[in-house]
């Protein structure tokens, strides 16, 4: 695909090429009604843009999906950028009976000093702690290794050379790079220059309706059997967007996996929860059986390593021929990084992005993060509007269809737009409580009364907005709501 220069895109602008280049109906983009309220955002790269425009994209497709079972016009969708940028850091507002729970990060990773640069080193599962302290020396001799002992170790390698051994003994670490150092990477050239890829992989006879029923046309996605296989925030993002348009999503957790409770309170939103070993032959047989009878199968691990257990895109259309299937990665389908672990934080360091931004607050640091995990949720945004358009090819000419995101691409994306002036800077800050506190909603949960910010979104006439509330992983059994049955 050519690269189109997007330093000088309005919100509007972003919308509508992603929009035309999915080759979606243009008429749509005639209901777009954007609120250009507020960035709050302290950043020379343009993430209040790619929160405002993502979201938009995701509304715009359920409004259009909504449009094709009424039979009606697509319907008016309206967007504040103000509630898009407080909705990227959602997972930093919630609160759970008036408390605010801690980090899930740990406090070894972070950026360290190498013999000859920095490495960024994510501690965020015990199992990747426990594979950088054995590549580091520090594990099992230490069983509680300092910050200061962690960095004495790092000094003695050089950053690539740290970064190499990483991948190769499953840790996750990266060697803090420039635009220039990153732009000659093979990886980065994989790194395809539009952020969704969405593709037909199957022929089918004829087109598969969107469910109808009683209510189908008061939500968006009402009877859309979404399964999500995910963790952390990008994936549980989409799953997030599309239940918030009525989907009937079953997020499934393994008991083996550690999960991250700080950040799943905030994703579980308008959620069911099962977990499932897929090794035991009947939690196996129970999600096979899920998926054959849903419209999309969303999953967040690396390339390969669900196609190594049996869930291949050729076995699973083998079950259901209709089925839409979405992947998110780190670093991209192809190149060879692909198969590698990465975190929005990793992906930020390797690529340049956080010593450009660095450079441009003309900071003495050598790194300077972004301040909301952009990548996660863009790429969330992003795989949801990929989603939704597969669907409404779907009821056009039938078919099964495959969607990927990677946090790489997004972060081309972001880095495609360009960085603002200077000048622009000085007056951003984190959004005060009198900001968010207006997109915020209180509801009852069975973990406690939970606080948290609302979908941004508002489509005329159709209800937006979470059913389901975060439970204990696992609460619900892994079979469809009756009512909503197909």
């Amino acid at each position: 695909m050519r690269a189109i220069d997007r330093q000088s895109f309005s919100t509007l602008d972003s919308v509508a090429h992603v929009w035309r280049t999915l080759e979606l109906p243009s008429d749509a983009l005639r209901s777009l009604k954007l609120v250009e309220d507020a960035n709050f955002f302290s950043s020379s790269f343009k993430v209040g843009h790619l929160a405002h425009a993502s979201i938009v994209l995701s509304a715009l497709a359920a409004a259009l999906l909504w449009s094709t079972k009424a039979s009606k016009p697509v319907p008016v969708v309206s967007v504040s950028s103000e509630h898009a940028c407080a909705e990227f850091i959602s997972e930093r507002l919630y609160t759970l009976d008036g408390i605010r729970l801690p980090s899930p990060f740990g406090k070894l990773g972070g950026l360290h000093k190498t013999a000859d640069g920095y490495v960024r080193m994510h501690d965020g599962f015990p199992h990747h702690l426990n594979n950088a302290l054995k590549l580091l020396g520090l594990y099992p001799y230490q069983l509680h290794p300092t910050r200061e002992e962690v960095a004495n170790k790092m000094r003695v390698f050089e950053a690539v050379e740290l970064e190499t051994a990483a991948f190769e003994h499953e840790a996750v670490i990266v060697a803090l790079r420039s635009f220039q150092e990153w732009d000659i990477l093979p990886q980065a050239k994989a790194v395809a220059d539009f952020p969704i890829r969405l593709q037909k992989i199957r022929e089918t006879s004829s087109p598969v309706p969107l469910p109808s029923g009683a209510d189908a046309n008061k939500y968006c996605l009402r009877g859309v059997r979404i399964v999500e296989l995910s963790r952390i925030i990008a994936a549980p993002v989409a799953g997030r967007t599309l239940a918030a348009h009525g989907a009937d999503v079953i997020w499934v957790t393994s008991p083996t996996l550690p999960n991250q409770p700080e950040l799943d309170i905030d994703m579980a939103r308008g959620k069911r929860t099962v977990q499932l070993n897929i090794k035991k032959p009947q939690d196996r047989a129970q999600l096979l059986e899920l998926i054959r009878t849903a419209d999309v199968f969303l999953s967040s691990y690396r390339p390969g390593s669900l196609a190594a257990q049996g869930f291949s895109s050729e076995e699973l259309v083998e079950i259901n021929p209709n089925l839409v299937i979405a992947t998110l990665n780190a670093w991209g389908e192809d190149g060879p990084w692909a198969k590698n672990r990465g975190f929005d934080s990793l992906v930020q360091a390797a690529s340049g992005l956080n010593v450009a931004e660095a450079e441009h607050f003309d900071l003495e640091e050598p790194s300077k993060v972004l301040p909301c995990q952009a990548l996660d949720h863009g790429s969330g945004y992003f795989l949801a509007t990929g989603i939704m358009a597969a669907l409404y090819k779907r009821t056009i000419s039938g078919g099964a269809y495959e969607v990927h995101v990677s946090l790489a691409g997004v972060m081309k994306y972001l880095r495609s737009l360009g960085q603002l002036p200077k000048e622009s800077l000085e007056d951003r800050g984190s959004p005060g409580s009198e900001v968010t506190e207006k997109y915020m909603e209180t509801r009852a949960t069975t973990l406690g009364v939970l606080k948290a910010i609302t979908h941004s979104a508002s489509i005329s006439g159709v209800h937006v907005g979470y059913e389901d509330m975060p439970k204990p992983l696992g609460s619900d059994d892994p079979t469809w709501p009756p009512s909503n049955a197909n």
